[in-house]
Parts: C-alpha cells; sequence; structure tokens
C-alpha cells in the first residue's frame, strides 16, 4: 500500500458516512441500504429522548436493538427491547421508539415497501415540534 493510501481511505469513509448520517432533535442515523423495496437505517437515541408518536402508510418497519435500551410504544402497548431483542411494526400502526436510559441506544431499522420518503410519516405527539 502506497505512503497515506490508508490515511485517504478511513478520510473517505468518514466523508461518506457524513453524507449518509442525518442529525435530528433526538439523536441521528446513518442509512446503510437504500433500495427500491427496502431502506436500512442504523439509528442512534440521545439519553432521555424519544420519538415522534407516529404512523406510515405506505412502509412497515423492523427494530433490532444493538445496545441500550429502548421503549417502544405499539398502538397502546408499551414494550420494552434490550441488546438482541426486536420488534415489527406493521403498516399503519402508530409507535414511537423511547431511550428512557442514561447512555445511548442503537437500533438497526428496516424498512419495508413502496415509498420510504419523510411525507409518508403522519405525526401525532413530538417533542421538538415538529409536524406533519
Amino acid at each position: 500500500m502506497l505512503p497515506g493510501t490508508l490515511t485517504f481511505i478511513i478520510n473517505l469513509r468518514n466523508i461518506m458516512d457524513q453524507e449518509l448520517t442525518d442529525y435530528r432533535p433526538w439523536g441521528h442515523y446513518t442509512i446503510l441500504a437504500d433500495e427500491p423495496n427496502h431502506k436500512v437505517k442504523r439509528i442512534v437515541v440521545s439519553p432521555g429522548k424519544r420519538f415522534s408518536l407516529q404512523r406510515h402508510q405506505r412502509r412497515a418497519e423492523h427494530w433490532f436493538v444493538v445496545s441500550g435500551e429502548g421503549r417502544v410504544t405499539l398502538d397502546e402497548e408499551l414494550i420494552t427491547l434490550k441488546p438482541g431483542e426486536a420488534v415489527d411494526i406493521p403498516t399503519g400502526t402508530m409507535h414511537r421508539m423511547e431511550n428512557p436510559r442514561e447512555e445511548e441506544l442503537s437500533f438497526i431499522e428496516v424498512q419495508t415497501g413502496d415509498y420510504f420518503g419523510e411525507d409518508d410519516i403522519e405525526r401525532f405527539e413530538d417533542d421538538f415540534g415538529r409536524t406533519g
């Protein structure tokens, strides 16, 4: 390997991650795959933060916790997820992920459906004043 090649590769990877990472008031996510019939994200929720209570009409989601602990609202049900545990969120189901702990929550989200745009988010409650 030529001198500086490893540094170049590391810097390129960091640039690519930055372009695929979106920062939100509750934490951030990185897109790992974006295909016509599915999208995969690595999501990090900051301590004490939570998503809006929301639902989607054109996609289902699967959440798999990697680290930390998540509290999931699934319609009227509350579910606690620890590392290695997962939940399926059918299309049209109200849902929210919350991080009740003092450390970051990291999970993988797999979306399946025919559309993954932000305008397929119907928000019912939001701690940050977002609507839609």
